[in-house]
């Protein structure tokens, strides 16, 4: 595998779906991925997905492995506090980083530059080394707070990228819609994905 690593953070907002099929794609494209996924979005996963994942990083690592196909070694998973994590420094993190799905709390303490958990602490890194971050907030309505919240990671360079599906391509099946946000995440990674062709590329095209 010469790609180099991507971090994906899974936390607690609703759409627990999303952050599974980025990691389904990012693994099946050979990719290698630094994984957090918080304790409130282990519970979402339960909730949504009957997906019961172990608290033990290594063990999450080793089911998540399965569920999808990874190779061995291309799965890592890391602990709210596995301050040791190279997401946790400059010198070691990937220049790349996604959460999906994003929730408010967490974007509030990324603007705000605290770092509870290394989850934040990953997102602060590569905000400072000038790497690309990208959020997938699921939420609404969106509060004055949030909004600012998103202004301000968005002038520090990141992307918001809101779960917002789009039904240009008729979509007829959930995972359609899925599909398309992801499909718009792996774009931004600059990742070659077959998920939904590019605008003018489809059979809309000439109608």
């Amino acid at each position: 595998m010469n790609n180099p690593p991507i971090t994906l953070a899974i936390t607690g907002a609703s759409g627990a779906i999303y952050g599974l099929r980025l990691l389904e794609c990012l693994l099946g494209a050979g990719v290698p991925v630094y994984l957090m996924v918080s304790e409130a979005g282990r519970l979402v996963l339960k909730m949504e997905h009957d997906l019961s994942l172990p608290a033990r990083s290594s063990d999450m690592a080793a089911t998540l492995a399965r569920r999808f196909g990874a190779h061995d070694g291309q799965l890592t998973v890391f602990g709210a506090k596995a301050w040791s994590a190279p997401v946790a420094s400059g010198s070691g993190a990937p220049r790349q980083m996604v959460i999906c799905p994003c929730t408010t709390g967490t974007l509030g303490r990324i603007a705000a530059g605290t770092s509870e958990a290394l989850i934040e602490r990953a997102a602060d890194v590569v905000l400072k080394e000038r790497g690309q971050l990208i959020a997938v907030p699921r939420e609404t309505p969106l509060s004055e707070i949030h909004l600012e919240n998103m202004l301000r990671l968005t002038r520090m360079g990141a992307v918001m990228l809101p779960a917002n599906p789009a039904f240009y391509h008729r979509p007829t099946a959930m995972n359609e819609l899925v599909d398309f946000v992801v499909a718009r995440v792996l774009d931004r990674l600059g990742l070659d994905q077959s998920l939904i062709p590019p605008w003018g590329q489809d059979s809309l095209a000439g109608e």
